[in-house]
C-alpha cells in the first residue's frame, strides 16, 4: 500500500462525541494476547505522535503552522485516549505489566529479524535480552503476589525465564549512546524500526514512572522503580539511532507516515472484529494526517514528500507472534555483552576500571539490596524454585538453577560464554 495515493478524508472530519470516544473494553479473560500488545502499541506510537507534535509547536513562532499541528494533534489525542482505554478496568497494573513485556519482547524480535542495518539490528537484540528478562522478573512478582501465573497470560506464546539479569542493565549513561542513521539514505523499514521502537520503550518507560507509586508493596514499588530506569536507558539508545539532522516537518511526514504504516499492519493481522474496525477507522484518520504534512512540507519548505520517503509502499505487515527460537538463539550467543559508547563488547573486554564496573558499584554494591534479585530470592525462598514458563531447559547453562538466582551473568567477567551478534544479509 501507498499511503500518498489514498484520498484523504477532511481532518476535522475525524472529531468524536463522547459517546463515540469511550469504547468498548476487551474482556482480560479471552482476549488474544496480541491484540492487547498491538494496543499497548498503538497507545505508545499516539503519545509519541503527540508529543512531537507537541515539541514541534514549542520551536516554531509561525501560528498557522502551529494552528494546523494543533487540529491533527487534538484528533490524534482523542485516537490515544479511545485506545488506552480498551484496556478494561479489572486488569490490573501487574497483569498490564505483563502484556508490554510482551510487546517488548516480541516487537523488537520481529524488527531484529527484518533489520538490514547491522548497528540498529545489534541495539534490538541487546535489548531484547533485557526486556525477557523484566518480563521473567514481573512474573514472578505477579505469582508471588497475586497467584496469576503470567504463562496464561501470555498464551504461551513468549517464554517466561531469565534472559540477561536485569541486575547487569545498569550501565553508565553515556555507555547508551549509539551511532544514529541517515533517514535519506537508509532503507524504509530501517527507519520505521528506529521509530517503532523508540515510541514503544517511550511508553514502557512512561508506564512504569507513573505506575511505580501505585504499586501495592514496597517490593513491587522497587522493581517498577529499578526497571523504570532500564526503560530509560532502552530509550536513550533507541532515541540515538534516530536521524537528528532532518527537519522538523520531515519528521512529522515520516511521523505520520509510521502511523499510517503501523495502523494498516494492525488492520492486516488483528484477529479481534471490534478492535480491527477501530484500526480500520483510524488508518483513514492518518492518511488525513499525512497528506497534511506533506502540505505542509510543500508549503514552507519547497519540497515535495517523495524527497523525504523515497520508496513510500509499505514493507510487509508488522506482526506480532511467537518468536522463541529467535530469543533462545540471541540469548545464546550475547548474553555476556554489555555497552561500551557506541558499541557492545564482553564484559571480559572490559577494563578494570570502566565505567560499566565503577557504575555497578555505585548503583548496587551488594547484589542483595537490587529489587530484581530481591524479588526472585523471595519467591525462591517462599516456593523452593522460581517461576517459569519454558519449552526446553535455557540455552544458557548458567541460567538453569532454578533454586538460585544468577547475578554474575551479563557483569563478571567470564560468567558464561558467548559468541558474537550477527547481521542479516541485505
Amino acid at each position: 500500500m501507498n499511503p500518498f495515493k489514498e484520498k484523504p478524508m477532511p481532518i476535522e472530519k475525524a472529531l468524536q462525541n463522547w459517546k463515540e470516544l469511550y469504547p468498548c473494553s476487551y474482556n482480560k479473560r479471552d482476549i488474544d494476547p496480541y491484540t492487547k500488545t498491538r494496543i499497548i502499541l498503538m497507545n505508545g506510537t499516539e503519545f509519541e505522535a503527540n508529543w512531537f507534535s507537541h515539541q514541534f509547536a514549542r520551536h516554531t513562532d509561525n501560528n498557522d503552522l502551529r494552528r494546523d499541528l494543533a487540529l491533527a494533534r487534538y484528533v490524534e489525542k482523542q485516537q490515544q485516549l479511545k485506545i488506552s482505554l480498551l484496556k478494561p478496568a479489572d486488569e490490573n497494573i501487574l497483569e498490564h505489566t505483563i502484556s508490554y513485556e510482551q510487546l517488548a519482547v516480541d516487537l523488537t524480535a520481529e524488527l531484529a529479524k527484518r533489520e538490514k542495518d547491522c548497528n540498529v539490528k545489534k541495539a534490538l537484540d541487546f535489548a531484547l535480552l533485557e526486556d525477557f528478562d523484566h518480563l521473567y522478573r514481573y512474573a514472578d512478582l505477579l505469582d508471588m503476589e497475586q497467584g496469576v501465573a503470567a504463562e496464561y497470560l501470555v498464551g504461551r506464546y513468549t517464554e517466561i525465564m531469565p534472559g540477561r539479569p536485569t541486575i547487569a542493565h545498569h550501565r553508565f549513561p553515556m555507555d547508551n549512546v549509539r551511532w544514529n542513521i541517515s533517514a535519506k539514505d537508509s532503507d524504509t523499514q530501517t527507519v520505521l524500526s528506529t521509530m517503532i521502537i523508540t515510541a514503544a520503550e517511550q511508553q514502557t518507560m512512561n508506564y512504569y514512572m507513573n505506575v511505580t507509586n501505585f504499586a501495592c508493596s514496597d517490593i513491587s514499588r522497587k522493581l517498577y522503580q529499578e526497571i523504570a530506569l532500564v526503560e530509560e536507558e532502552h530509550v536513550t539508545q533507541y532515541e540515538s539511532l534516530m536521524d537528528p539532522n532532518a527537519t522538523w516537518l520531515e519528521m512529522l511526514l515520516w511521523h505520520e507516515y509510521c502511523e499510517c504504516y503501523l495502523y494498516w499492519s494492525c488492520y492486516k493481522t488483528e484477529t479481534d472484529p471490534y478492535v480491527r474496525s477501530l484500526w480500520e477507522l483510524y488508518l483513514a484518520f492518518e492518511i488525513s494526517h499525512l497528506h497534511k504534512a506533506a502540505e505542509l512540507l510543500q508549503k514552507y519548505e519547497g519540497k515535495e514528500w517523495c524527497e523525504v520517503i523515497k520508496d513510500p509502499v509499505f514493507p510487509k505487515p508488522l506482526s506480532l507472534h511467537e518468536n522463541i527460537d529467535y530469543v533462545r538463539k540471541i540469548l545464546e550467543t550475547t548474553v555476556q555483552y554489555t555497552s561500551h559508547r557506541e558499541d557492545y563488547v564482553r564484559v571480559r573486554e572490559l577494563p578494570d576500571d570502566a565505567d560499566f564496573f565503577c557504575f555497578q558499584k555505585t548503583i548496587q554494591p551488594t547484589a542483595q539490596m537490587t529489587p530484581s534479585h530481591i524479588v526472585v530470592e523471595n519467591y525462591i525462598r517462599r516456593k523452593g524454585t522460581d517461576y517459569r514458563y519454558q519449552v526446553a531447559p535455557s540455552p544458557v547453562p548458567e541460567l538453569r538453577n532454578r533454586r538460585q538466582d544468577n547475578t554474575c551473568v551479563g557483569r563478571k567477567p567470564d560468567a558464561a560464554e558467548s559468541t558474537d551478534f550477527f547481521c542479516n544479509k541485505p
